[in-house]
């Protein structure tokens, strides 16, 4: 992995409301769309990717509703290379005090054959005549090959040149279906950066699906290659198996600032609450291991784990939960759960058993956890009322019954 050669800023493009919304069962109505999009600018993502508005009404009112009302970020819009999409996408945006045009062009072979039915040549044409069209309504215009992942290196660099020169100010080079590797698209990014003449007045993005599991893992090798802008989404929503997680490739460049002299301008404790209100708006839960935002990522159960955490908390713990605003970590109590942790919670809860009697306090603890895998709070209280007046209610009844 190649690290940046000095410290840079990484531009964070949101696609939530755009390519996390075509996730099958993510989709929003207006007024969702309105609360993620403020809820985003709290986050402090440098553009927020509003919508497709050629798709539909609904994308278009959206787009134009978010482009008025949502300051902060820059407001950008999807639209293929065909005169009506530009058209749709502009007349939503018009109104954002910093629209951005988002055209897009499938260049591979696969879909040169067997999608457009279309030349080089005619790539290269409609590249130009599109990239320029948008450009004529705004100066920030972003440009995206389709598949360009699995385009060829060669062709790829001809049609960045051709779209820098019509007068796009960002070039987006996607992975669409997942399917590169780290260090074919870090030396995919390093060839443009080698060959295209023009590449120092364009910002390179990158835009990585995960179908095998490499999302986050290529937006970071491109950025080590020398990309500064990465298009992401909130919980790694999006097509099929999703888009690189906005919050793993934010906590990276923070967590590893060794390997990686970048930053971004996100505002990290709105982490937490951003991924909450998506599962909210959406009813997409993110799965308990999901890093960062999963309700395990700062949830420890082995009595190994247990006692680092409460003598050092960086013995176990690579962020520090309030920095993605989790309120704290949890220990949580169960059968891999140690003595440390017990009498720690038995602490909070304002028991102080001595040392005599802990060996059969966690003796019976053990024999719970093994009955209910998590003990919480009722169930400790339960039990060390149970061994202090012989009550005739078992810890764990309630919820067995």
């Amino acid at each position: 992995m190649t690290s940046t050669p000095q410290s840079d800023r990484v531009l964070i493009f949101d696609t939530t409301l755009r390519d996390g919304e075509q996730s099958p069962g993510c989709s929003m109505g207006l007024e969702g769309k309105l609360r993620m999009a403020r809820q985003l600018a709290r986050l402090r993502v440098d553009i927020v990717e509003a919508g497709f508005p050629a798709v539909s009404e609904g994308d278009h009112e959206a787009v134009r509703a978010i482009a008025r009302e949502v300051e902060g970020p820059r407001i950008a819009a999807l639209a293929r290379c065909v005169p009506g999409d530009i058209e749709a996408a502009w007349d939503a945006l018009r109104d954002a005090p910093r629209p951005r045009l988002h055209v897009f062009l499938a260049t591979s072979a696969l879909h040169r054959e067997f999608k457009l039915r279309m030349a080089k040549r005619e790539i290269v044409r409609r590249t130009s005549e599109s990239v320029a069209a948008a450009r004529e309504l705004t100066e920030d215009v972003e440009f995206s090959p389709e598949d360009g992942s699995r385009t060829e290196p060669d062709f790829l660099a001809e049609v960045v040149e051709t779209a820098i020169e019509a007068g796009a100010a960002t070039v987006n080079i996607p992975d669409t279906v997942g399917y590169t590797m780290p260090a074919e698209f870090s030396a995919l990014i390093g060839h443009l950066r080698r060959t295209v003449p023009n590449i120092d007045r364009a910002v390179i993005s990158v835009h990585c699906h995960n179908d095998l599991g490499m999302a986050v893992a290529n937006s970071l090798a491109a950025i080590g290659a020398g990309a500064r802008q990465v298009e992401c989404t909130v919980n790694g929503i999006g097509e099929r198996a999703g888009n690189a997680s906005l919050e793993e490739v934010v906590m990276s460049l923070r967590t590893r600032q060794d390997l990686y002299a970048a930053t971004t301008g996100i505002d990290t404790r709105e982490i937490y609450p951003s991924s909450r209100l998506l599962c909210e708006i959406t009813g997409m839960v993110v799965q308990r291991n999901k890093a960062v935002v999963g309700q395990n990522a700062f949830a420890h159960e082995a009595g190994i784990h247990q006692h680092g955490v409460l003598r050092n908390r960086a013995t176990y713990e690579i962020m520090r939960p309030q920095d993605v605003g989790v309120p704290g970590n949890v220990l949580v109590l169960g059968k891999h759960s140690g003595r440390h942790a017990l009498r720690a919670r038995l602490g909070e809860l304002g028991f102080a058993p001595a040392e005599s009697e802990m060996d059969a306090i966690f003796r019976d603890f053990k024999r719970l956890a093994d009955r209910i895998r998590e003990v919480d709070d009722a169930d400790l209280t339960a039990l060390m009322g149970q061994r202090e007046v012989g009550g005739p209610a078992p810890p764990g009844e309630a919820r067995a019954t």
